[in-house]
């Protein structure tokens, strides 16, 4: 991939406003290096591409008079770029500075002179000390996605050495000053051009940046920028959205992000800032889809237990349902009655939510008949990870509170079904929501991005991902 990664930070530098961003993310010196890297080697395959015209005229030879010359076939051969950087540009962008680079071309000549002698050969261009220097500016296309140019630049050929070889050499050797000129000059031109088109090359690669992320059925991220880049000399920092809706239905989540900052920690080439408000914004959008309800029936239940979901297991807790529907199946309905609330703390997450738990006793032709109806309040903790450019996690029940809502078979006591119900939210339940937990959501990536060495921290009011970062293509 050519200069993606360090314009990958760049690739959200869209719009400005004061909007609290929902996700952060901060490329360091160390980002910034690896994305050097990348960089010089799409720069080198460009500047290999240089094309130069053939060269013809005529030159006055002192003792020989007019000599007809010509040069063809021009090729490099070779093209080193021992010294670069690439540097923050405070509240822009970036800066690309080239060095000390050398190429190396290959062509063949010809002359006639005296008007009758006629030879060729071959000759070596040697062009040292070259230095190209680069800003680079982002603006968004039509889509919302970044589109990135080449604003300014500048290059500069300290010299060029031609030497001919076979033949009348001797006499192009006699006028060679001229020529190095003249192709130093052409040289020179071409480098800028070149430049901006190894920069434009990003453009197809930023067009992958996932601005809107699916995540499933029900919901999708948004990771458009909010606000401009802070550039700092040292680090680059950039605003996300981070707001997760429901697919194809963007309602605002009825609250709004509270600002955060990242550490200073530079370990690592990228760290991800994820607030509790994007974790808020997917509660309120899978609640809102009806994603946070399940019907709980028997089969769903480890054959090893002891508790059915049957009038008869539920009849030694609460008489009067075996007296009234005896020898039926059950069914339970959960369901959530407002989004879950999402805190972080240090080192710790827990997830809030309550709803009501409903039973239902089967009848034999498949009609429900309501048993009774409880209110839920249950508390768990939970664990998150990266797998690929996913965002995970898996939870764990802390406690559950139960308390009556609604009975159509009597009075009873509800602490009688707190044994029985937690068995069921931790047999069924859990297993069910770490298994869609697991699967996660997408982090923002570009191209062939490939996350290495993360790690993830959970904070007061957000969790950090401090990660490095290969491109497999």
């Amino acid at each position: 991939m050519s200069l993606s990664f360090w314009l990958l930070v760049l690739a959200f530098i869209s719009v400005s406003s004061s909007t609290n961003p929902g996700v952060k993310v901060r490329l360091t010196e160390k980002g910034l290096e690896y994305g050097r890297q990348l960089g010089m080697v799409s720069i080198q395959q460009k500047l290999k591409t240089i094309k130069i015209p053939d060269i013809s005229g005529k030159q006055s030879v002192k003792g020989i008079g007019k000599v007809q010359y010509s040069l063809s076939n021009m090729q490099i051969v070779n093209v080193g770029l021992p010294k670069s950087a690439v540097d923050p540009v405070l509240g822009t962008g970036i800066r690309l500075s080239i060095g000390d680079a050398f190429l190396t071309l290959q062509g063949d000549w010809r002359v006639k002179y005296l008007r009758i002698v006629k030879d060729s050969g071959s000759f070596d261009l040697n062009v040292n000390g070259i230095t190209i220097s680069t800003s680079i500016a982002i603006k968004s296309d039509e889509t919302g996605r970044p589109a990135v140019s080449s604003v300014s630049c500048a290059a500069t050929v300290a010299s060029a050495h031609i030497k001919f070889h076979h033949g009348a050499s001797w006499l192009y050797n006699l006028f060679s000053n001229f020529i190095d000129k003249s192709l130093r000059n052409t040289l020179q031109k071409q480098m800028c051009p070149l430049v901006a088109d190894a920069v434009s090359d990003i453009n197809p690669y930023l067009k992958t940046l996932n601005v809107i992320a699916k995540v499933d059925q029900y919901a999708e991220i948004e990771y458009s920028m909010v606000s401009s880049p802070t550039v700092s000399n040292s680090s680059i920092d950039l605003g996300l959205k981070g707001e997760f809706y429901n697919v194809g239905k963007h309602q605002e989540a009825p609250f709004s992000p509270t600002a955060f900052s990242l550490p200073p920690q530079v370990n690592n080439m990228l760290y991800i800032g994820v607030s509790a408000y994007t974790a808020d914004t997917a509660a309120f959008a899978y609640n809102k889809a009806g994603a946070l309800s399940l019907y709980i029936t028997d089969d769903m239940i480890p054959q090893s237990s002891p508790i059915r979901l049957n009038t008869r297991t539920f009849g030694t807790f609460i008489p009067q349902i075996a007296k009234l529907y005896p020898g039926l199946m059950m069914k339970l309905l959960l369901e959530t009655d407002k989004a879950p609330i999402i805190t972080f703390g240090s080192n710790n997450m827990t997830i809030q939510a309550s709803g009501v738990v409903t039973a239902y006793a089967i009848q034999p032709n498949g009609t429900l008949s309501p048993l009774f109806a409880l209110n839920v309040a249950t508390s768990v903790s939970a664990k998150v990870s990266v797998s690929g450019t996913r965002l995970a996690g898996a939870v764990t029940l802390n406690k559950m509170d139960l308390t009556l809502r609604t009975s159509y078979v009597g009075e009873f006591q509800v602490r009688t079904l707190d044994s029985v119900l937690q068995m069921v939210v931790k047999a069924v339940v859990i297993p069910k929501l770490n298994v869609k937990l697991a699967q996660g959501y997408p982090l923002p990536t570009i191209g062939k991005m490939k996350l290495v060495n993360t790690q993830v921290e959970v904070l007061k009011d957000y969790m950090l991902i401090g990660t490095d970062v290969q491109f497999t293509g």
